[in-house]
């Protein structure tokens, strides 16, 4: 690990003198690539000087300890400081060692976020809603910026499919291990009698594809304009501005109507069909290839039953982690941020594990 370390630390010397040539200042996009290189070095690179300078003092303190001249109250003060340094010197090594694990190169994406009503009738497409808003509530506490794609109104007032564009920092790093099943419990608004009932919602997280990502052939792509809809099918816009966007190599079909203008409801289908075509190709390429995310929390497969809503007990349980959270009502506003933490780093031991006995 410390031969690496060392390799990082002269390539961030470099990166430094190359910032400073005028002839790299001048060229935006190399600029940008060695700007971004020299962040992602930057956080290694002070926690390794930091680790550096902590082992040259214990190694002070060690010598004032072999020293059998020294007195003792210098001794006393030695054996205290060398105590604390030892701790330190773990807390960064351990530091270091997920500093260096492989990264995801789409952790810094923004990501297309997908919410489905499941089993479960309206009570599910009211669970959809409940989702939408939590996560909706999660990516402004982290100030990012949540657009909605397109929505699908249940009758009773749910969602049957929703679609987020969420933008920020390191979202996809996030969000990632929220893909798969959620199921509630509890006592639907459409139950007379109380009883507690079990409803699902699926949730994907999409990295957002761009343009130089995949290249769309318009000869692949069947394009139909329609009258916007409401709850229950009746029609609110005689204009033709929603849009259906056919995919025939795939079969993928986006449609979009939130928007009053053809153009931007395109624009967004376009942005959502992108996303799901690069999504099934790299879980294609993953199924052939042994992938970091099958050493991380659960495969992350959308049809894994990740979390548990149980609304009679005020809990939720996340299957991965095997833990139950007593913050049910927070959570659902958006009070995400222990449990996606829990989540990074049971996903970080895990690739730790794997390392080592690799």
């Amino acid at each position: 690990m410390f031969q690496e370390l060392e390799g990082l630390q002269e390539r961030y010397r470099l990166l430094l003198e190359s910032l400073s040539d005028p002839a790299v200042l001048s060229n935006s996009r190399k600029l940008k690539g060695l700007t971004k290189e020299k962040a992602e070095l930057e956080p290694i690179v002070r926690v390794h000087e930091e680790w550096k300078r902590t082992r040259g003092a214990l190694e002070q303190s060690e010598d004032i300890l072999s020293d059998p001249q020294t007195e003792p109250e210098l001794r006393n003060l030695a054996e205290s400081e060398r105590e604390d340094l030892r701790e330190r010197l773990e807390r960064l090594e351990a530091e270091l060692r997920t500093l260096l694990l492989p990264k995801d190169p789409r952790d810094e994406r923004d990501v297309i976020l997908e919410i489905r009503a499941g089993a479960g009738g309206d009570e599910s497409s009211l669970f959809a809603q409940d989702l939408f808003r939590m996560y909706a509530r999660f990516a402004e506490s982290q100030g990012w910026k949540a657009e909605v794609l397109s929505t699908s109104l249940s009758p009773v007032g749910g969602v049957k499919e929703a679609v987020l564009n969420i933008r920020g920092k390191k979202v996809y790093s996030r969000l990632k291990f929220e893909s798969g099943v959620h199921r509630v419990q509890r006592v639907p608004k459409t139950e007379a009698g109380g009883r507690i009932h079990t409803s699902t919602a699926t949730v994907a997280v999409l990295p957002e594809a761009d343009e130089l990502d995949v290249k769309l052939d318009p000869k692949d792509l069947k394009i139909e304009a329609f009258g916007a809809s409401g709850p229950g099918g009746q029609s609110v816009n005689r204009n033709y501005t929603a849009i259906r966007v056919t995919h025939r190599p795939s079969g993928i079909v986006v449609s979009c109507q939130d928007e009053k203008s053809q153009h931007r409801n395109k624009e967004k289908a376009l942005r959502i069909l992108r996303s799901r075509i690069l999504d099934i190709a790299e879980r294609e390429q993953a199924s052939r290839i042994a992938s970091d995310r099958r050493s991380q929390v659960g495969t992350g497969e959308r049809s894994e039953k990740i979390r548990t809503y149980n609304f009679p007990q005020s809990r939720v349980t996340d299957h991965r982690l095997g833990q139950s959270f007593h913050n049910l009502q927070g959570i659902l506003d958006g009070e995400l941020g222990e449990l996606v933490e829990k989540l990074m780093l049971s996903a970080q031991a895990s690739i730790h594990d794997a390392r080592r006995t690799a």
